[in-house]
């Protein structure tokens, strides 16, 4: 079963309350997706930390209910 947007949206919010999340549905199939998230909580983090924080939030749903995740992560400006 695929999953929502907001499903995603919600659960990154939930590990990470100040963040800033856009996710775009690129294939139209509930399965592939984009997601830009801006967290104060990337401070001081490698771009393969906060990609990890950000699959941790998922809870291992990544490569089982959602397929695929483009990710970008940045820091508030």
């Amino acid at each position: 079963m695929p999953m929502e947007a907001g499903d995603i949206e919600r659960m990154i919010k939930q590990a990470l309350p100040d963040a800033t999340v856009k996710i775009q549905d690129l294939a139209g199939d509930g399965d592939h997706y984009a997601a830009t998230v801006t967290s104060s909580a990337f401070e001081g983090k490698s771009r393969v930390q906060q990609h990890q924080m950000v699959y941790d939030a998922l809870g291992g749903r990544m490569g089982d209910v959602l397929h695929a995740l483009a990710l970008t992560t940045s820091l508030p400006k």
